[in-house]
């Protein structure tokens, strides 16, 4: 008599299933999304909306922000599975099932549209969606695989979080909110690059062209330094704008210091430490950042 085999993945406890889940979701980054979206509703003017109301909205961007995560799984899933760094995603690793994935996905982006819809506005609900294809769809199945300035164009979609909760709040878009997301957006070029130098060959196998692989580190590093010194300049903007004080300004004169000298550091040693280290430092950076620039709103009040 024959017996079935089954593979012992598929024996999967349900403590293992939920982290499959919340893998896929990108929890980490998107609790950084929600958080920038919050200091957007903590910038933007007081509507008088109540904190049920603003939470509700968080958890709406929260869950479209974890569906368009969930998307890129599946469509990444054959470069998962070359890389070193993803191949043991859940996806990739046929932990959990494509049509799982997409259900999942499919349930968390209406969750999220009709908790926008709800609790926010109608604005805030398409900006959303907005930036879930363009980051799901455009960045993760074209511009991926089509240009070595994926990252920067690609970048708009993530730099979307602290608009999404201004307009949240406020139901208009505004000139203020846009500046962070132009430091967002300008933060993404050197945070994703000194990873892409430290994962080279894994998006080299892939057949990624990430600017390392097409155009060479030590362009790569000479890039990441014209953006770092970009970064600080358009930290700039929301102290000379009158949009907050000496608190934000003294930390991101501090922090984008740093992250020139790291910048720096990084072109003179061809050093995959070094990268990692500029990687690593630009999480602490965005989220430092961030929370500056609310301690000072807070101040001013």
């Amino acid at each position: 008599m024959t017996v079935l085999h089954v593979p012992a993945k598929w024996h999967l406890s349900p403590k293992q299933v939920l982290s499959n889940y919340l893998a896929i979701c990108k929890i980490k980054v998107v609790l950084m999304l929600v958080l920038t979206a919050w200091i957007g509703i903590a910038l933007a003017p007081d509507m008088q909306r109540g904190w049920l109301s603003q939470v509700m909205s968080l958890l709406g961007i929260g869950f479209l922000s974890a569906a368009a995560a969930a998307i890129n799984h599946i469509v990444d899933r054959e470069i998962d599975k070359k890389m070193a760094r993803t191949r043991h995603r859940p996806i990739a690793s046929a932990q959990l099932s494509i049509t799982n994935a997409l259900l999942f996905a499919l349930i968390l982006s209406i969750l999220g549209c009709a908790l926008l819809i709800i609790w926010s506005n109608l604005l805030c609900t398409i900006l959303t969606l907005g930036a879930l294809v363009g980051y799901a769809v455009i960045y993760t199945l074209f511009l991926k695989r089509a240009t070595p300035q994926n990252i920067v164009i690609g970048g708009l979609a993530g730099a979307m979080p602290p608009l999404l909760g201004w307009v949240s709040e406020t139901g208009t878009l505004s000139a203020p909110p846009w500046l962070l997301v132009m430091i967002i957006f300008t933060w993404t070029p050197p945070h994703f690059w000194a990873l892409a130098i430290a994962r080279k060959n894994d998006y080299q196998r892939a057949n990624i062209p990430m600017l390392p692989v097409t155009h060479g580190v030590a362009f790569t590093k000479l890039c990441i330094i014209a953006y770092s010194v970009l970064l600080g300049i358009v930290c700039l903007l929301p102290y000379l704008i009158g949009m907050s004080g000496w608190v934000y300004l003294s930390s991101a004169c501090l922090l984008n210091a740093v992250f020139i000298s790291k910048s720096i550091n990084l072109y003179w040693h061809q050093s995959e430490q070094q990268a990692m280290a500029l990687f690593r430092f630009s999480i602490s950076y965005l989220l430092i950042l961030f929370i500056a620039l609310f301690i000072d709103q807070w101040l001013l009040q």
